[in-house]
């Protein structure tokens, strides 16, 4: 008996390390990207102070504005839509960086320890457009803020433009962090785990704080998820047994508008977030804790989100669309594929080598739109471009005001805007391989102090309240 747990034990690895030997030499570029990205910074020899980025203007129709762009390792850059460098912002590992409609920016900022992002030591900082710390927050666990993936500024409930949602004036800041705790009933390991706390502009805590590992009976494991967990939490037992990437309130929402009863689970206030290790997204009540609202981790032809999703693995930036917005009120999230959930020895449990990015209807979990443009041939599943559409990790989807799309393909370097035709009008590439993206954002004209490019504004409703 013991024998056999060994083969399928030695087996499991075996598959691992051939999916990511085939994965395209993703994980491998990943890795020495990691090591090459650190010794640029330790010789400080990497600049990207050129005039013109790699930009592509395919078609007709793109939404016309800046571009503030992640790049992780490195900085932070806004371009304008011809690929020109506006401003750049130089924080280590930025996940991820926000602007204000004044110019200013909110980041994570921290720093990469052995090639691994460390929220041990992060904190945020809010800096104004000539650079000056107008707001820094490093206070929660034994001061460290430990914030990870994303946070959220008041007023503004996903972090990019939405008409009439604006930022408060040194308003409240909710924060995605890590605390390191022992649960023996989740795990015989010791776990990294998920907490979301909300901080006023002083520094003080205001009290709210959501720990996931309270509410583990409600995410809906079967016991072969549990039993990963228990005995392999976390990529190769690293103890980081959710890995949520992100976070963010409902806002003003046309269901809770139409019927606060029968969709109180759509509250503004609840708090949606996606956990890239169990394929799980859900909403929590921001009254009570509990989840209220969730996809997944099942999902089988036994659940309604599973017959009409499929499965979703490794799940990024998951959100509500915002009041305001074409497809307001569903739910946006970049579906990476690569490898996640939990078999009965850890992870990973499923495995695919194509990404999509999916609008469904919360309540329906009808499919509304998605680009993929999967065609299958006798190997490998392809997009219609000249390459796989596939990032196996990072990566966001942002709606623009005119009803196009913006997605970052974040292992790629790749920024794009498709219609709603699943067209790309505009095109963003980086001008290395080894460079990889976290978030990027399309910037209103009037976010942008002096309109340098004098593109036309999109609304009078984005002010600072």
């Amino acid at each position: 008996m013991k024998n056999i747990s060994i083969k399928i034990i030695f087996s499991f690895i075996v598959i691992v390390i051939l999916f990511g030997m085939i994965s395209n030499g993703n994980y491998i570029r990943y890795q020495n990207s990691l090591a090459v990205s650190e010794t640029l910074f330790q010789k400080n020899t990497f600049s990207q102070d050129k005039d013109t980025f790699s930009v592509t203007i395919q078609k007709e129709g793109p939404c016309e504005g800046y571009t503030l762009i992640n790049i992780i390792y490195f900085s932070t850059v806004l371009i304008d839509m011809d690929g020109n460098l506006i401003h750049k912002w130089s924080p280590l590992d930025p996940q991820p960086a926000k602007m204000l409609p004044d110019g200013s920016i909110i980041m994570g900022k921290g720093y990469r320890l052995c090639g691994f992002s460390s929220s041990e030591f992060r904190k945020l900082e809010e800096i104004n457009w000539n650079g000056t710390i107008t707001w820094s927050f490093n206070g929660w666990d034994n001061e460290r803020a430990r914030q990870h993936h994303d946070f959220e500024r008041e007023g503004n409930p996903v972090g990019y433009y939405a008409p009439g949602q604006d930022f408060v004036s040194q308003g409240k800041t909710m924060v995605l962090a890590h605390q390191n705790i022992i649960n023996t009933s989740i795990s015989r390991s010791p776990l990294i785990d998920e907490v979301i706390y909300e901080v006023d502009w002083n520094g003080n805590l205001t009290g709210f704080e959501w720990h996931a590992s309270d509410y583990f009976n409600q995410m809906g494991f079967d016991n072969k998820t549990k039993h990963g967990i228990y005995v392999n939490p976390g990529i190769l037992g690293d103890g980081d047994w959710l890995h949520m990437n992100s976070m963010s309130t409902l806002g003003d929402n046309i269901w809770y508008s139409m019927d606060p009863i029968n969709y109180s689970y759509f509250n503004p206030q609840n708090i949606i977030v996606s956990s890239r290790n169990t394929n799980l997204i859900a909403i929590i009540s921001k009254e009570t804790g509990d989840i209220v609202w969730k996809v997944g981790p099942d999902y089988s032809k036994d659940t309604e989100w599973g017959r009409k999703l499929g499965q979703l693995v490794g799940s990024h930036h998951a959100h509500m669309i915002p009041k305001g917005l074409p497809g307001e009120g569903n739910i946006l999230v970049f579906d990476n594929g690569g490898s996640s959930g939990y078999g009965y020895f850890g992870m990973p449990n499923h495995m695919r080598r194509w990404s999509r990015v999916i609008e469904f209807d919360p309540v329906t979990f009808d499919i509304v739109w998605q680009y993929s443009h999967i065609k299958l041939n006798w190997l490998f599943p392809r997009t219609g471009e000249n390459h796989r559409f596939f990032s196996y990790y990072v990566s966001s989807a942002q709606r623009l005001p005119n009803g196009n799309t913006l997605i970052t393909e974040g292992s790629n370097g790749r920024v794009f805007e498709v219609n709603n035709k699943s067209e790309i009008v505009w095109e963003y590439k980086t001008p290395t391989r080894i460079q990889q993206l976290y978030r990027a954002y399309r910037i209103p004209p009037e976010w942008v102090p002096g309109n340098p490019s004098g593109y036309a504004f999109w609304g009078d409703n984005d002010t600072i309240v």
